[in-house]
């Protein structure tokens, strides 16, 4: 292990010796380049014409218009009244934990979006992580999506790659590309967690369970260990027929066949050393649920399985985006914007699995939504990357909640969809421009801090307004005492209308409750000025920024609005303006579980930039699990190819990255050639 001191080096000194690497980039990504006739060299002029960029759905200019205030318009001014002691409070949900939204990321773009390889992680991902896990205690993360299907592990690929993509099956609309992969993969997730309580979901391939490729459990439990949560098996099952992944006549039994194929391979292999942590069925709705539970899945393979798992989006984007395919006309982003500005979109689609959850809860199983966002094959530009899908996402998460799903995962996708919580710029910008994040992104924040880290937290929804579905409003309780309150406006302000004041209103007098207001609350506000706007989002006064401007930090001071109650007439008004949500924190120490105090962030520099920089601290450095450079074999990125092998749990890159960090990664770099 190096020690800290001597990651103190002056770059000038090295400069002369070393020039030939100046030019390398710190992170970016790969594969995407400008259309034809625009010059896509890295480094280009900042003054260069990058209209083009809008072509891509990510990063898109499209602007809808906000809905009109339904009619009749809500009450602006209503009544909540709780109860402070959980024991008193019917259908609060179960237990709930911080980390509850969490990411899905594509297997064929973690390049771009986490890192390059493990001693090279996009900063702006680890700083992005860093502000949903301090405040939710941790963050989970699942690697999949349909490229985990057709994903294989190998020794080691061309030019030391860690990932090669082979052209997209022929077959598929979706245009999903064939993948291999190296264990560096799993080394940068295991970085990643070294650096930020990450923990992760991986996908085991199955396409083809006559061949089965089991070497991704083997190596993930070899070198992730306890940040390995658990191993999906089967993407969609329902889908492969119509994907072109099985045969016509694929069915639930068929899938239930299958699926005991591959248990009985786990439990014969003796290098998986975990066991019962299997994600399934992961169905998106072409087959029920109960038709899966039908072929006896759940009593057969109970003890092979510790997460039930389905995979739903509210709409789909497909005609737009394969418009060849046969998925009929293109929809019309304004037409559907409404149906997100609404606490019945939420419902619709927990209504799906009300009758599934209590047997998640019966056979002691999680119930996840492994898989969503605004709408599938990319989203809808101008919907999915709107503060109305912040304001959706806050809505939905905590519907699932209280609705007794134990988590759910936005997906991530690349350049090409509009509902990415986070984007990185295209290779040929990376030098000028940074990330961009979509406001859904903020909705991971207010969730985390709305549930806390304590892991008691239980939502309940109080169906404020006389049920209204434009302001819906949700309690937590938190070890029993009710500890939080969010409150939603989907309506845009217009002619004056819209923003509401809610009356809390704890205990009042019921028995065994007494008087439980107290005589002030802190109030955090998410706000923008329409549900349609892009750019101008605030969580607490703090932003990350408008396109292309994220290195993955909140910037600006944070702002909490006390609200005085009055104690006589036991009641709090909390203002909501129209649009926004209120996270209203009943007492002190509700507040402080969740609101950290200070955020462990990363430098975005190496060489290519010398502002705007952020440096770790060296006690991290001198107890992170890495080695140093004269222990690394040269040459390779890959397990076994090097002249000696890599002791399994060790996350090889960790020292690279800490240099990187500090600001000496181009010392490294050129020492490594």
């Amino acid at each position: 292990m190096l020690k800290p001191s001597l990651l103190i080096l002056s770059l000038a000194s090295f400069a002369a010796t070393w020039t030939h690497v100046l030019a390398v980039t710190v992170y970016g990504q790969e594969g995407v380049t400008a259309p034809s006739g625009v010059s896509s060299t890295a480094g280009a002029s900042a003054t260069a014409n990058t209209d083009w960029v809008n072509n891509y759905a990510a990063y898109n200019n499209k602007i809808l218009t906000a809905p009109n205030l339904p009619d009749p318009v809500p009450s602006n001014a209503f009544t909540i009244q709780l109860l402070n002691n959980a024991a008193n409070v019917n259908a609060l949900s179960v237990q709930q934990s911080g980390n509850f939204l969490g990411f899905s990321v594509e297997v064929s773009v973690v390049t771009q979006v986490i890192g390059k390889n493990a001693s090279q992680i996009a900063v702006p991902f680890l700083n992005l992580l860093a502000t949903v896990a301090d405040r939710a205690g941790s963050v989970r993360i699942r690697v999949g999506g349909n490229t985990q299907e057709t994903a294989t592990l190998v020794d080691s690929l061309p030019n030391n790659e860690m990932i090669a993509k082979d052209k997209a099956d022929a077959t598929n609309p979706t245009d999903t590309p064939i993948l291999d992969f190296t264990t560096e993969m799993l080394y940068l997730l295991s970085n990643v967690s070294a650096l930020v309580n990450a923990k992760w979901y991986l996908g085991i391939p199955f396409n083809d369970t006559t061949n089965l490729r089991l070497q991704i459990a083997e190596a993930g439990d070899a070198i992730l260990g306890d940040n390995i949560l658990a191993y999906q098996l089967g993407n969609e099952p329902d889908l492969y027929v119509s994907h072109g992944h099985r045969p016509q006549g694929y069915d639930q039994q068929s899938y239930f066949n299958e699926f005991g194929t591959v248990i009985n391979a786990l439990n014969n292999d003796p290098k998986i050393t975990k066991r019962g942590n299997l994600v399934a069925p992961s169905t998106q709705g072409t087959w029920t649920l109960q038709s899966v539970w039908d072929t006896g899945f759940l009593t057969s393979y109970q003890d092979a399985i510790s997460v039930l798992a389905v995979e739903q989006y509210p709409d789909n984007n497909c005609a737009a985006a394969f418009p060849d395919a046969g998925f009929g006309p293109p929809v019309d982003p304004q037409s559907v914007f409404a149906n997100y500005l609404t606490h019945a979109s939420g419902r619709n689609i927990v209504s799906q699995y009300l009758d599934s959850l209590p047997l998640a809860q019966q056979y002691g199983k999680q119930f996840m939504m492994f898989e969503t966002n605004t709408a599938s094959c990319g989203g809808f530009p101008g919907v999915s990357d709107s503060f109305g899908a912040a304001l959706w996402g806050v809505d939905y998460g905590l519907q699932m909640a209280y609705s007794n799903f134990t988590g759910a995962l936005l997906h991530i996708g690349g350049q090409d969809v509009s509902y990415n919580p986070f984007t990185p710029p295209p290779t040929n910008l990376s030098n000028t421009k940074q990330w961009t994040v979509g406001p859904i992104m903020y909705s991971t924040l207010v969730l985390a801090e709305a549930l806390g880290t304590s892991n008691t937290s239980r939502v309940l929804d109080t169906f404020a307004n006389s049920a209204s579905d434009y302001t819906p409003a949700y309690a937590i309780y938190e070890k029993d005492v009710l500890a939080r309150m969010v409150l939603i406006n989907f309506m845009t302000e217009q002619n004056g209308q819209g923003a509401y004041t809610a009356t809390i209103s704890i205990g009042g007098g019921q028995t065994g409750e007494g008087n439980g207001t107290p005589s002030s609350v802190k109030v955090k506000y998410l706000l923008a000025p329409s549900v349609s706007e892009k750019d101008n989002v605030t969580w607490a006064g703090q932003t990350y920024g408008a396109r292309f401007q994220c290195d993955g930090r909140l910037t600006g001071t944070e702002v909490i609005q006390t609200i005085n109650c009055d104690t006589t007439a036991n009641t709090c008004q909390i203002p909501v303006p129209a649009p926004g949500v209120a996270l209203v924190f009943i007492s002190p120490d509700a507040q402080g579980a969740t609101d950290p105090p200070t955020t462990q962030t990363y430098s975005t520099t190496a060489v290519t930039k010398v502002k705007n920089t952020v440096t770790i601290d060296p006690s991290v450095l001198a107890t992170s699990n890495g080695d140093s450079a004269k222990d690394r074999a040269a040459g390779s990125t890959s397990q076994g190819s090097s002249d000696a092998p890599r002791t399994a749990g060790v996350a090889p890159g960790l020292t690279l990255l800490a240099m990187f960090v500090t600001g000496v990664w181009v010392v490294v770099a050129a020492m490594r050639r």
